[in-house]
């Protein structure tokens, strides 16, 4: 690493949205200053993807090495394969994600000596990022807890894990660290109170909680709001720290606090990321990926089988629908299914006539990749495929809008207790093709109901190619594990290209 590089610490990574962002910044010479010097992170599968991603950072301006990289991820060739072709890059690689799965708070030995040796062999700017893990402070997280006998917040160590955050702080005394996390982080509280205060009042002096001396203090500002007093930045409303990402060039309403800390001495004031002129909506993003076919969970599964079942569903749902439209024709509802659709494709034959809009096409599409990585669908229950497809039609009839639970027909009602409640009104939901999608969350692990595709005629939930889509990650990023675990990774990461706007605001910062 070169004394000017800008040395990243990247803590609780998961698959590496926030680090993949930030390290792909680029100066005005065309050289990218964020090195990421050591990633952090705990579970197997997100650990693996981060590795593999390393290393094809190492490798990817080299052409031949980029070609067995796509080799390896078409399933031509073994990981061990890839690596001990070049010993050198994999080698790197290993180290900046410490070998193997480690987490903080347990691991913190060898993680913390890892850092100090790092910040000791390095003279250039320092960086910190990372969001701490979030169950604890999200919504839902929260309400899955109060249904937990004799559950008490200030004894759930997920509460603390900031502390970990603030710990390195400690040890590496960056220039500036970025956190991220939940919204729900906002309102949070510990023995009745709401925790968020306190945490920008540890943010301000980690020293001070961790008790190691020396430790400089930061100034916090939000990357959305300007503050009234740059030397000494408050914000009226802790809101300030929200960043909506739909409102930046990312195709999702991903709410999320995301704040910068400035060491105290850099007199430089970070600008904030500038808004788009424009949203981008589901279609745009996904319309040019192959169209695949739904599987059954509980009878047989083949393509004939399938297509019998949901044209079957086409006619019970041209019925439906026309009870309340006379008008209603087959030019504007047109559900029979695609022929000859499978379940999964590598092929990427629509490439060319891809709608992404600039500059976010540029990020995603790699015309030399050859293929499509992660675009499997899994299967369902007979029933859910009906609703399904009645959920995509009806967004196409209604302007974008997702059905709640009023609007679905007694037929298709499931055998749910609280379904005519109101309490999961939006128990199924259509990413709708006309507007920004939902937030991806890691329950698209469990279930599709919330990310139904939008094409009726596909009849299914969303792929994890296509959730990664939606959350910017660039085409060629492999996400290893199984199917579940790529679910997770992608659900729980932070959108690459809104990390690039916030590594664009950090140099900018530094080069001040």
């Amino acid at each position: 690493m070169n004394a000017d590089d800008i040395l990243v610490i990247d803590l609780f990574a998961g698959p590496g949205g926030l680090g993949e962002g930030i390290s792909s910044v680029v100066d005005k010479e065309g050289n990218c200053p964020f090195k990421i010097a050591v990633s952090v992170e705990k579970e197997p599968s997100a650990h693996k993807t981060l590795t593999t991603r390393s290393f094809f950072r190492k490798i990817k301006t080299n052409s031949i090495a980029r070609n067995d990289y796509y080799s390896y991820v078409r399933g031509q060739l073994t990981r061990d394969e890839l690596f001990n072709k070049y010993p050198e890059q994999s080698k790197v690689a290993k180290e900046e994600t410490l070998e193997k799965p480690m987490a903080l708070g347990d691991d913190n030995e060898i993680i913390h000596a890892r850092i100090q040796q790092l910040v000791k062999d390095h003279k250039g700017p320092k960086v910190v990022i990372g969001g701490p893990p979030c169950q604890a402070y999200s919504l839902a997280g929260r309400s899955r807890n109060a249904g937990i006998q004799d559950y008490k917040a200030e004894k759930d160590h997920r509460n603390f894990l900031y502390m970990e955050y603030l710990k390195v702080l400690s040890i590496a005394q960056p220039d500036v660290f970025v956190m991220e996390n939940v919204r729900g982080i906002l309102s949070a509280k510990l023995n009745g109170k709401v925790m968020f205060p306190q945490i920008l009042k540890d943010l301000r002096n980690p020293g001070r909680v961790t008790k190691v001396n020396n430790v400089p203090n930061y100034k916090i500002y939000s990357l959305v709001v300007d503050a009234e007093k740059p030397n000494n930045p408050q914000y009226k409303d802790s809101s300030d720290f929200l960043i909506r990402a739909e409102q930046y060039g990312i195709p999702q309403a991903r709410h999320r606090v995301i704040l910068i800390g400035v060491r105290q001495d850099i007199k430089a004031i970070p600008s904030i990321i500038e808004p788009s002129q424009s949203t981008i909506n589901v279609e745009s993003i996904l319309s040019d990926l192959p169209p695949l076919r739904s599987g059954f969970s509980k009878k047989t599964d083949d393509e004939k089988t399938w297509a019998e079942t949901i044209s079957k569903h086409a006619k019970k749902l041209t019925k439906i629908f026309s009870k309340d439209n006379e008008n209603l024709t087959s030019q504007n509802l047109d559900l029979e299914p695609i022929k000859n659709l499978t379940r999964s494709s590598t092929q990427h034959s629509n490439i060319t006539k891809t709608k992404i809009p600039q500059p976010l096409k540029d990020w995603l599409i790699d015309e030399n990749l050859g293929c499509v990585l992660n675009h499997e669908t899994r299967g369902h229950m007979e029933a859910d495929l009906l609703r399904y497809a009645f959920c995509a039609a009806y967004a196409q009839l209604n302007y974008g809008i997702s059905p709640k639970s009023r609007d679905f027909p007694t037929s298709l009602a499931p055998a749910h207790k609280n379904w005519k409640t109101g309490t999961h009104a939006d128990r199924f939901r259509v990413q709708s093709a006309t507007k920004y999608a939902t937030t991806v969350t890691s329950h698209i692990s469990k279930d599709g109901h919330y990310f139904i595709h939008y094409d009726p005629k596909q009849c299914r939930s969303l792929t994890v190619r296509e959730a990664a889509r939606l959350q910017t990650f660039p085409d060629n990023y492999f996400f290893e594990g199984n199917r579940t675990q790529q679910y997770v990774q992608v659900g729980n990461a932070v959108p690459p290209f809104l990390a690039q706007h916030i590594g664009t605001v950090v140099m900018e910062l530094l080069l001040k």
